[in-house]
């Protein structure tokens, strides 16, 4: 169980002291993530360097939305029919043959273009496959008291990565170029996958049938059938929706005539989202999680708002820091829903049903604010998504009041979860 000595607000560690495969998990996770920046940094200023072209590298973003609406719904059905640890070392495999193929054609003496959209939409796919198996077994590495602080600690992997990795991977690929850059990605990806091979198998977790259609559907039709469960996607997918303006960053650092606080633009947000993730320490004693995240999404739509309105560069990185945390408030305890109360031979489908919310909602986000801002203007553009996000949250939660008054000690799934993780317990013991 939680200590409750421990310090109220410092995050919990315990999953890492008390689970072997956990450590596995996430230290791999970061090694992997850590080398992914490289790669993420690189793409698109090879295919600028490449082309010159605004087009391109917009395209190139778009070309994943596919493989991970195909890939990520039929991974989230594999993750619940096959071994989750094959599942893994194989996208994971598939990964680095990804980077393996970037990194042959930077070396060429004609790097091509079309290569940059196949590696980007086969690294698409095999992530897609690999994500629902990978937030699936996160839970049944842990116990159930610890999965709090397992929710903060792999979200604290993103934040810290996305920082680290992008700040290096800027300098590697501008000074040392995109091939090194690539190199480093390849490397990130043997490391993890040495890391990955130790995991213990856990098998099959649906025995009968093979994965298809219907048992894709089968997920949609039990998330459609919890309307709590719905409200946490929906919530997720409107914030990104509405309130992502990622895209208009460049044109935030010249209205502040400051080119040189682009970097600190993208960064501040993660900052926040670290700051919550070492902090996080007292989510283990919030119950109502379903107004937590509620009340955290809308405070982050505010905050993007006041981003949008603000006067001077310091105010408007304070408020990024702010929509972070916020956000990854609303992200800890919106994996908590989904790690407490789904069972776990649906979990892979239901991961793989959360993946398309954040995966192609930062999409259609940078689309809409950029639509509006060419428009009505950047202010608007930024501040109305932030406003319009508060304000589709707020009237979520009343239309999906099982959302509102979702409280972890009364839950019936909560209950039927945790006595499957005790049973399966004593099962193995004997």
């Amino acid at each position: 169980m939680t200590d409750s000595n421990a310090p109220r607000w410092r995050i919990d560690v315990s999953p890492l002291r008390t689970s072997r495969d956990f450590r596995l998990l996430l230290w791999s996770g970061v090694v992997s993530y850590l080398g992914s920046m490289f790669t993420f940094v690189a793409v698109p200023l090879q295919a600028q360097q490449l082309t010159g072209s605004f087009v391109v590298v917009g395209l190139l973003g778009l070309v994943e939305i596919v493989p991970i609406i195909v890939f990520g719904l039929w991974g989230g059905a594999l993750a619940d029919h096959l071994d989750r640890r094959l599942m893994i070392l194989g996208a994971e495999a598939g990964s680095l043959i990804c980077s393996l193929l970037l990194l042959v054609n930077a070396l060429q003496p004609r790097p091509q273009v079309w290569v940059l959209f196949v590696a980007g939409a086969l690294a698409a796919m095999f992530d897609s496959l690999q994500r629902p198996s990978l937030e699936a077994l996160v839970p049944q590495t842990v116990d159930h008291e610890h999965l709090a602080g397992a929710a903060a600690l792999m979200s604290l992997r993103w934040s810290t990565g996305f920082i680290l990795g992008t700040s290096i991977a800027g300098v590697v690929a501008s000074y040392l170029g995109v091939a090194v850059a690539y190199g480093a990605d390849v490397v990130s990806f043997i490391v993890s996958l040495l890391l990955l091979v130790r995991l213990r198998s856990r098998g099959r977790v649906v025995d009968e049938g093979s994965p298809g259609l219907s048992h894709v559907l089968e997920g949609v039709r039990y998330a459609w059938s919890r309307k709590d469960l719905l409200g946490t996607y929906a919530i997720d997918t409107l914030a990104m929706v509405l309130a992502f303006p990622w895209a208009v960053f460049p044109f935030v650092a010249a209205r502040y005539d400051a080119p040189w606080s682009l970097g600190l633009l993208y960064a501040a947000s993660s900052v926040g989202s670290t700051i919550a993730s070492l902090t996080s320490g007292w989510t283990t004693r919030v119950h109502r999680h379903g107004r937590a995240i509620v009340v955290a999404a809308s405070v982050y739509g505010l905050a993007i708002a006041g981003f949008g309105l603000s006067t001077s560069l310091a105010l408007a990185l304070v408020f990024l820091v702010l929509a972070g945390a916020f956000d990854m408030v609303s992200g800890m305890f919106r994996m908590l829903v989904w790690n407490q109360s789904i069972p776990d031979s649906l979990r892979g489908r239901m991961a793989g049903i959360e993946m398309l919310s954040y995966a192609i909602g930062p999409q259609l986000g940078n689309a809409r604010v950029s639509f509006v801002a060419q428009s009505r203007g950047l202010a608007v553009s930024i501040a109305s998504g932030g406003i319009l996000c508060a304000a589709s949250v707020l009237a979520l939660a009343a239309a999906l009041p099982s959302l509102w008054t979702y409280d972890v000690r009364t839950s019936l799934h909560v209950d039927a979860v945790r006595q499957s993780r005790h049973d399966a317990t004593i099962d193995d013991e004997l």
